[in-house]
């Protein structure tokens, strides 16, 4: 079975916003930025570029597959 790719943008970008909240989450019960605060926030960062990135990439398939029809 295949996933388009809005689907699994959309997919990273909640997975990117539940490791932010993780992340917040964590600095406010400990007072401070430890390592795990960081590489929540690494994971976050990389999570939600992939899914914008998917995005837009299933708008250009889409964008290319209507221009390709009109002619």
């Amino acid at each position: 079975m295949r996933k388009s790719a809005l689907l699994s943008g959309i997919l990273y970008l909640i997975l990117g916003a539940l490791f932010t909240y993780f992340a917040v989450q964590s600095v406010r019960d400990h007072g401070g930025w430890g390592f795990f605060s960081y590489i929540l926030v690494i994971l976050a960062t990389f999570d939600i570029g992939t899914g914008i990135r998917l995005i837009s990439f299933h708008y250009f398939i889409k964008r290319a597959a209507r221009k390709k029809q009109e002619r």
